[in-house]
């Protein structure tokens, strides 16, 4: 399958080197990392909430949980998980539960986990369900310059 055109163009317009990463199908982010034969830790995970101010998307290593509660205090919002039918609306060009960890691109407001700010590869999902982005660290947060970041996961 080709790059979503939402997804190609944003790391086109970035200027972004990336290869892609072919495994056989798989449908969560620890299934991906270990058929791609890539680390768990630098796989980026999309994580979708939303409340009455609309959506979020939380970016955390997929071998980490969001820390939602902590999430929710420190921006003073009743944020929950936003459900499949809704995700699959705001990433139409996706396959369905193939979210890239890319809001920026989609006009999602995005909070990414400072663990990932640091790696010197980083992998995620591309929308479907048989292949990995694979960039650099430094091309990584460009694509997420401007995000806000911070210890918002735990293993």
């Amino acid at each position: 399958m080709n790059l979503p055109a939402t997804v190609e163009d944003f790391l086109t317009s970035h200027g972004t080197r990336y290869s892609l990463v072919q495994h056989p199908r798989a449908a969560t982010s620890r299934d991906c990392a270990a058929r791609a034969h890539v680390p768990l830790d630098h796989v980026a995970k999309a994580v979708i909430l939303n409340d009455a101010q609309g959506f979020v998307m939380a970016v955390v290593p997929a071998d980490h949980w969001l820390r939602l509660k902590a999430l929710r205090e420190d921006l003073d919002r009743a944020l929950k998980l936003t459900d499949e039918r809704e995700i699959n609306r705001l990433f139409r060009d996706c396959v369905p539960g193939a979210v890239p960890p890319l809001g920026p691109a989609y006009g999602l407001e995005t909070l990414v986990d400072d663990d990932l700010m640091a790696l010197g590869d980083v992998y995620f999902e591309a929308g479907d369900h048989e292949q990995l982005v694979h960039t650099d660290g430094e091309s990584f947060r460009d694509l997420l310059r401007g995000a806000r970041h911070g210890h918002i996961s735990h293993d």
